[in-house]
């Protein structure tokens, strides 16, 4: 055996080592969601569980799961795109125009999300009261996109710091505007960007629990990460299974969508995150 494959086999042994590592809770939580209840509870360990839709069964006929999905579906991917639409053009000014405050602005930007969301949570609560939106999934939406609104700013801005000046003077020499040079040249060059910030202020959302359990009293806007707290109390005490068929429908769309875009998402965090 030669030095070259000796140096690939410890790398496939390591790289083996580490993916098992971080799959085991994955694996752990699978387990959990297809055995019967009493095997879970019970205090003697069991290494080899008997298989059951027990739980499945149970969140999807006694609980209207998908309801709950669909909350989670909308109110995510509606908060992502309003926080696209509003924080590219924000990014760009901040990134290519000269006006006083310009630099303080920005750090006041971001500064909001180091805030205690308990700080905020009473006037939020009082402001969609009086507006009727309590109980609703455009609130949810709203809330996610005012919390994860700074972050996805600052990110695409500090992509398009990197983005040579002389791409816009080239444009502008041939007439091009402001509009036409963002959507036609910035937008494309700070794309890996704009996902990664899309992909951090996802989970993010997905993440939320404070506001989403302030905004949503009822089923009726209920998300998945609210509808987690149904098993985990009553007469019933915890039930673990259920929490790990929820908690799985909750991160498989998640886990399909990363992998799905790794490649940008990958690019994305490597590229003139530490700039600005």
């Amino acid at each position: 055996m030669n030095e070259k494959t000796s140096t690939l086999i410890v790398r496939y042994l390591i790289l083996g080592s580490w993916a098992i590592f971080c799959l085991l809770p994955i694996l752990w939580f699978v387990s959990i969601a297809i055995r019967p209840r009493v095997e879970i509870i019970t205090p003697t360990p069991i290494y080899f569980p008997t298989f059951s839709l027990e739980a499945w069964k149970m969140v999807w006929n006694d609980w209207p799961m998908l309801n709950y999905l669909r909350n989670s579906v909308v109110s995510i991917f509606g908060s992502v795109v309003i926080d696209l639409v509003l924080a590219i053009p924000a990014a760009y000014a901040l990134a290519r125009f000269n006006f006083r405050g310009r630099d303080d602005i920005a750090f006041y930007i971001l500064s909001t999300r180091m805030m205690a969301p308990a700080i905020v949570a009473v006037p939020i609560f009082f402001l969609f009261k009086n507006l009727g939106l309590l109980d609703s999934v455009w609130a949810l939406m709203l809330v996610y996109a005012a919390i994860n609104l700074s972050i996805v700013t600052w990110i695409i801005r500090s992509y398009m710091l990197d983005v040579p000046k002389e791409l816009e003077d080239a444009a502008r020499t041939d007439g091009a505007g402001d509009f036409r040079i963002l959507f036609e040249i910035i937008i494309p060059a700070v794309l890996p960007g704009i996902i990664t910030a899309s992909v951090i202020a996802l989970i993010f959302a997905i993440n939320e629990f404070l506001f989403t359990l302030l905004i949503a009293s009822t089923p009726r806007a209920y998300t998945m990460s609210v509808a987690l707290a149904n098993f985990t109390g009553g007469s019933d005490g915890v039930i673990y299974n259920a929490i790990a068929v929820v908690s799985l429908v909750a991160f498989i769309p998640v886990f399909l969508v990363v992998l799905l875009i790794q490649n940008h998402l990958s690019r994305g965090l490597t590229m003139g995150a530490v700039k600005g």
